[in-house]
């Protein structure tokens, strides 16, 4: 929605849905400060410093009761943009419908593209590549762990989520660092 000088205006859209459902609609753009940039390491690129209550959010999981557990988390912690997808089918084309994405939490064990398929498609698109992509699974592993660093995932999260760690979890991963845990 737009005012007669043609400049966008947030739109309230609730972290957890009433009844979760996928989103196919774009939301509207949204204005906000700009994030203070992270100093870069040599093989990273440069991220920005997110404060939560300003950060978007991509939740792709395919259990409606795990969305709903991370949503509220996300919303405990001040995150007013949450939008989910249950698939990693298809997931660059909505994410790129999306005026902005920081972070995306992404489940391995996905029905139609596993979470591994969809992160290669994410890093074959130019304006997705360097979001933040993080393995969130409950076959959690060292082994599993490696495989998803090796794989180009920014961090690696096993479930279940540790609701007292997850918001530093997530802090951390805002202002740019990799956060690879999961016991």
């Amino acid at each position: 929605m737009t005012d007669a000088a043609n400049t966008p205006k947030e739109t309230a859209t609730p972290a957890v849905p009433s009844s979760p459902t996928t989103s196919s609609a774009a939301p509207a753009q949204v204005t906000w400060s700009a994030p203070l940039p992270v100093p870069a390491t040599p093989d990273a690129p440069q991220r920005q410093v997110i404060d939560p209550r300003d950060a978007h959010v991509l939740v792709v999981e395919d259990n409606v009761p795990n969305f709903v557990l991370i949503a509220r988390m996300l919303a405990f912690m001040g995150v007013q943009k949450c939008e989910w997808k249950t698939s990693g089918w298809q997931v660059v084309q909505f994410a790129d419908t999306l005026p902005r994405v920081d972070l995306i939490l992404m489940d391995i064990r996905l029905p139609y593209e596993d979470g591994y398929q969809a992160l290669q498609k994410l890093r074959a698109n130019p304006r997705l590549k360097d979001t933040c992509v993080v393995a969130v699974t409950a076959e959690a592993s060292d082994d599993q762990m490696r495989k998803a660093r090796k794989s180009g995932f920014n961090g690696f999260l096993g479930k279940p989520l540790d609701a007292e760690r997850f918001p530093e979890q997530i802090r951390k991963l805002l202002a740019g660092e990799e956060v690879w845990e999961w016991k």
